[in-house]
Protein backbone atom coordinates (compact mmCIF):
# COMPACT_ATOMS: atom_id res chain seq x y z
CA UNK A 1 0.00 0.00 0.00
CA UNK A 2 1.40 3.22 -0.97
CA UNK A 3 2.00 5.99 2.41
CA UNK A 4 -0.23 8.33 1.16
CA UNK A 5 -3.20 5.77 0.78
CA UNK A 6 -2.20 4.23 4.35
CA UNK A 7 -1.40 7.33 6.70
CA UNK A 8 -4.37 8.97 5.00
CA UNK A 9 -7.06 5.87 5.73
CA UNK A 10 -5.15 5.85 9.45
CA UNK A 11 -6.19 9.51 9.71
CA UNK A 12 -9.70 9.66 7.62
CA UNK A 13 -11.20 6.22 8.25
CA UNK A 14 -12.68 7.23 11.43
CA UNK A 15 -13.97 10.42 9.52
CA UNK A 16 -15.70 8.31 7.17
CA UNK A 17 -16.52 5.93 9.80
CA UNK A 18 -18.75 8.99 11.74
CA UNK A 19 -20.40 10.09 8.11
CA UNK A 20 -21.39 6.36 7.77
CA UNK A 21 -23.30 6.32 11.02
CA UNK A 22 -25.89 8.30 8.91
CA UNK A 23 -26.97 5.54 6.83
CA UNK A 24 -28.54 3.65 9.92
CA UNK A 25 -31.58 4.59 11.26
CA UNK A 26 -31.69 6.75 14.27
CA UNK A 27 -33.11 3.76 16.05
CA UNK A 28 -30.08 1.19 15.31
CA UNK A 29 -28.09 1.84 18.77
CA UNK A 30 -26.69 -1.68 18.51
CA UNK A 31 -25.32 -1.34 14.73
CA UNK A 32 -24.52 1.74 15.12
CA UNK A 33 -21.87 0.99 18.42
CA UNK A 34 -21.13 -2.62 16.24
CA UNK A 35 -20.41 -0.35 13.02
CA UNK A 36 -18.35 2.49 15.45
CA UNK A 37 -16.07 -0.50 17.14
CA UNK A 38 -15.64 -1.83 13.72
CA UNK A 39 -14.37 1.71 12.28
CA UNK A 40 -11.68 1.87 15.29
CA UNK A 41 -10.78 -1.94 14.67
CA UNK A 42 -9.70 -1.58 11.36
CA UNK A 43 -8.09 1.69 11.88
CA UNK A 44 -5.70 -0.02 14.53
CA UNK A 45 -4.94 -2.81 12.00
CA UNK A 46 -4.06 -0.23 9.83
CA UNK A 47 -1.21 1.10 12.02
CA UNK A 48 -0.34 -2.61 12.91
CA UNK A 49 0.00 -2.10 8.93
CA UNK A 50 1.97 0.65 9.32
CA UNK A 51 4.41 -0.42 11.80
CA UNK A 52 5.22 -3.32 9.37
CA UNK A 53 6.53 -1.25 6.89
CA UNK A 54 8.39 1.05 9.42
CA UNK A 55 12.16 0.40 9.77
CA UNK A 56 12.87 -0.33 13.45
CA UNK A 57 16.87 0.72 12.76
CA UNK A 58 15.96 3.79 11.88
CA UNK A 59 14.92 6.48 14.04
CA UNK A 60 14.35 9.38 10.93
CA UNK A 61 11.26 10.70 9.19
CA UNK A 62 9.75 7.62 7.28
CA UNK A 63 6.91 7.54 4.56
CA UNK A 64 6.95 10.80 4.39
CA UNK A 65 4.09 12.40 1.36
CA UNK A 66 3.68 15.79 0.55
CA UNK A 67 0.68 17.06 -2.02
CA UNK A 68 0.36 20.89 -2.23
CA UNK A 69 -3.07 22.09 -0.86
CA UNK A 70 -3.14 26.27 -0.49
CA UNK A 71 -0.40 26.88 -2.88
CA UNK A 72 -0.53 30.34 -2.28
CA UNK A 73 0.43 29.88 0.96
CA UNK A 74 2.73 26.99 0.68
CA UNK A 75 0.22 25.01 3.12
CA UNK A 76 0.97 21.26 2.04
CA UNK A 77 -0.94 17.74 2.91
CA UNK A 78 2.43 16.79 4.87
CA UNK A 79 2.65 13.54 6.29
CA UNK A 80 5.62 10.97 7.57
CA UNK A 81 5.94 9.07 10.84
CA UNK A 82 9.40 9.08 13.26
CA UNK A 83 10.69 6.69 15.87
CA UNK A 84 8.50 9.15 17.94
CA UNK A 85 5.43 9.08 16.76
CA UNK A 86 5.29 5.71 15.45
CA UNK A 87 4.37 4.36 18.90
CA UNK A 88 1.88 7.13 19.77
CA UNK A 89 -0.03 6.45 16.75
CA UNK A 90 -0.23 2.67 17.74
CA UNK A 91 -1.19 3.56 21.16
CA UNK A 92 -3.33 6.25 20.23
CA UNK A 93 -5.26 3.74 17.85
CA UNK A 94 -5.53 1.58 20.29
CA UNK A 95 -6.61 3.30 22.98
CA UNK A 96 -9.88 4.71 20.70
CA UNK A 97 -11.02 0.94 20.42
CA UNK A 98 -10.68 0.08 23.85
CA UNK A 99 -12.53 3.32 24.80
CA UNK A 100 -15.10 2.85 21.78
CA UNK A 101 -15.74 -0.98 23.83
CA UNK A 102 -16.33 1.27 27.01
CA UNK A 103 -18.68 3.43 25.00
CA UNK A 104 -21.41 0.57 25.38
CA UNK A 105 -22.30 2.37 28.95
CA UNK A 106 -23.28 5.59 27.05
CA UNK A 107 -27.13 5.18 26.75
CA UNK A 108 -28.14 8.57 25.55
CA UNK A 109 -27.52 10.44 22.55
CA UNK A 110 -25.46 7.50 20.59
CA UNK A 111 -25.37 8.46 17.00
CA UNK A 112 -23.91 12.04 18.19
CA UNK A 113 -21.57 10.39 21.08
CA UNK A 114 -20.34 7.98 18.41
CA UNK A 115 -19.79 11.14 15.74
CA UNK A 116 -18.28 13.11 18.14
CA UNK A 117 -15.34 10.31 19.37
CA UNK A 118 -14.45 9.24 16.03
CA UNK A 119 -13.83 12.83 14.89
CA UNK A 120 -11.94 13.29 18.00
CA UNK A 121 -9.48 9.81 16.82
CA UNK A 122 -8.88 11.45 13.30
CA UNK A 123 -7.85 14.64 15.13
CA UNK A 124 -5.72 13.01 17.50
CA UNK A 125 -3.93 10.66 15.16
CA UNK A 126 -3.82 13.94 12.66
CA UNK A 127 -1.68 15.89 15.11
CA UNK A 128 0.91 12.55 15.42
CA UNK A 129 1.13 12.33 11.58
CA UNK A 130 1.31 15.76 10.15
CA UNK A 131 4.46 17.08 9.27
CA UNK A 132 2.73 21.15 8.13
CA UNK A 133 2.42 23.39 10.57
CA UNK A 134 -0.55 24.33 9.00
CA UNK A 135 -2.02 20.88 8.56
CA UNK A 136 -0.86 20.13 12.41
CA UNK A 137 -3.07 22.91 13.90
CA UNK A 138 -6.20 21.77 11.76
CA UNK A 139 -5.82 18.70 13.55
CA UNK A 140 -5.51 20.12 16.88
CA UNK A 141 -8.19 22.14 16.62
CA UNK A 142 -10.73 19.69 15.74
CA UNK A 143 -8.94 17.26 18.10
CA UNK A 144 -10.16 19.78 20.92
CA UNK A 145 -13.34 20.39 19.78
CA UNK A 146 -15.32 16.84 20.08
CA UNK A 147 -13.67 16.73 23.66
CA UNK A 148 -15.11 19.72 24.54
CA UNK A 149 -18.77 18.62 23.69
CA UNK A 150 -17.96 15.09 24.47
CA UNK A 151 -17.61 16.43 28.04
CA UNK A 152 -20.23 18.77 28.05
CA UNK A 153 -23.22 17.02 27.12
CA UNK A 154 -22.16 13.16 28.14
CA UNK A 155 -20.23 13.75 31.09
CA UNK A 156 -20.95 14.02 35.01
CA UNK A 157 -23.28 16.57 37.27
CA UNK A 158 -20.87 19.38 36.89
CA UNK A 159 -20.23 18.51 33.22
CA UNK A 160 -20.77 22.14 31.75
CA UNK A 161 -18.46 23.90 34.06
CA UNK A 162 -15.68 21.05 33.02
CA UNK A 163 -16.02 21.36 29.64
CA UNK A 164 -16.36 25.30 29.97
CA UNK A 165 -13.42 25.30 31.98
CA UNK A 166 -11.87 22.97 29.11
CA UNK A 167 -12.26 24.70 26.05
CA UNK A 168 -10.83 28.16 27.83
CA UNK A 169 -7.59 26.67 28.85
CA UNK A 170 -7.51 24.47 25.61
CA UNK A 171 -9.05 27.92 23.53
CA UNK A 172 -5.86 30.03 25.05
CA UNK A 173 -3.40 27.79 24.92
CA UNK A 174 -4.65 27.64 20.53
CA UNK A 175 -3.65 30.88 20.54
CA UNK A 176 -0.72 31.18 21.92
CA UNK A 177 -0.04 28.30 19.42
CA UNK A 178 -1.27 30.12 16.10
CA UNK A 179 0.91 33.23 17.53
CA UNK A 180 3.94 31.11 17.44
CA UNK A 181 3.09 28.87 14.19
CA UNK A 182 3.08 32.49 12.25
CA UNK A 183 6.13 34.15 13.82
CA UNK A 184 8.09 30.72 12.77
CA UNK A 185 5.81 30.96 9.31
CA UNK A 186 7.02 34.58 8.40
CA UNK A 187 10.55 34.63 9.97
CA UNK A 188 11.07 31.59 7.58
CA UNK A 189 10.89 33.78 4.53
CA UNK A 190 14.21 35.61 5.97
CA UNK A 191 16.72 32.19 5.74
CA UNK A 192 18.65 30.91 2.91
CA UNK A 193 17.45 27.87 3.32
CA UNK A 194 13.99 28.57 2.17
CA UNK A 195 14.83 31.06 -0.94
CA UNK A 196 12.95 33.74 0.59
CA UNK A 197 9.78 31.70 0.71
CA UNK A 198 7.52 31.28 3.83
CA UNK A 199 6.91 27.89 4.86
CA UNK A 200 4.66 25.81 7.59
CA UNK A 201 6.80 22.11 6.46
CA UNK A 202 8.22 21.71 10.26
CA UNK A 203 11.41 19.84 8.72
CA UNK A 204 12.70 22.35 7.49
CA UNK A 205 11.85 24.73 10.06
CA UNK A 206 13.75 22.30 12.40
CA UNK A 207 16.64 23.22 9.74
CA UNK A 208 16.12 26.54 10.17
CA UNK A 209 16.41 26.65 13.67
CA UNK A 210 19.39 24.25 14.12
CA UNK A 211 21.21 26.50 11.19
CA UNK A 212 20.54 29.44 13.49
CA UNK A 213 18.83 31.61 11.20
CA UNK A 214 15.77 32.85 12.85
CA UNK A 215 16.49 36.23 15.13
CA UNK A 216 17.44 34.73 18.75
CA UNK A 217 13.93 37.19 19.39
CA UNK A 218 11.63 34.46 16.86
CA UNK A 219 12.86 31.41 18.64
CA UNK A 220 12.70 32.87 22.52
CA UNK A 221 9.15 34.05 22.17
CA UNK A 222 8.04 31.26 19.74
CA UNK A 223 9.71 28.63 22.15
CA UNK A 224 7.65 30.32 25.20
CA UNK A 225 4.55 30.46 23.65
CA UNK A 226 4.56 26.32 22.24
CA UNK A 227 5.41 25.58 25.68
CA UNK A 228 2.46 27.03 27.23
CA UNK A 229 0.32 25.64 24.57
CA UNK A 230 1.66 22.26 24.90
CA UNK A 231 2.08 22.88 28.88
CA UNK A 232 -1.33 23.74 28.77
CA UNK A 233 -2.59 20.83 26.82
CA UNK A 234 -0.52 18.06 28.66
CA UNK A 235 -1.33 19.35 31.34
CA UNK A 236 1.90 20.45 33.02
CA UNK A 237 2.48 22.16 36.19
CA UNK A 238 0.75 25.24 36.80
CA UNK A 239 -1.79 25.17 33.86
CA UNK A 240 -3.08 21.76 34.90
CA UNK A 241 -5.93 22.47 36.98
CA UNK A 242 -8.73 22.04 34.38
CA UNK A 243 -7.91 18.39 34.24
CA UNK A 244 -9.05 17.56 37.75
CA UNK A 245 -12.43 18.57 36.99
CA UNK A 246 -12.43 17.00 33.16
CA UNK A 247 -11.54 13.83 34.82
CA UNK A 248 -14.07 13.79 37.18
CA UNK A 249 -16.81 14.93 34.58
CA UNK A 250 -16.49 13.48 31.72
CA UNK A 251 -17.46 9.85 30.70
CA UNK A 252 -15.36 6.97 31.50
CA UNK A 253 -14.02 6.10 28.02
CA UNK A 254 -13.36 9.65 27.39
CA UNK A 255 -11.31 9.91 30.98
CA UNK A 256 -9.17 6.82 29.63
CA UNK A 257 -8.69 9.30 26.07
CA UNK A 258 -7.47 11.87 28.47
CA UNK A 259 -5.68 10.41 30.69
Amino acid sequence: MEPLTLLSLIIFLPTIGALGLYAFDKKAEESMRMFALAITAVTFGLTLFLLGQFDMAQGAMQLQVSIPWVPTWNINYQLGVDGISMPLVLLTSLVSMLAMMASWSIKDKIRGYLTLFLLLETGMLGVFLSLDFFLFYVFWEVMLLPMYFLIGVWGGPRREYAAIKFFLYTLAGSVLMLIAMLMLYFGSGESSLTGGQNIFDLLKLGEIAKAGEFSSGTQVVAFILLFIGFAIKLPAFPFHTWLPDAHVEAPTPISMILA
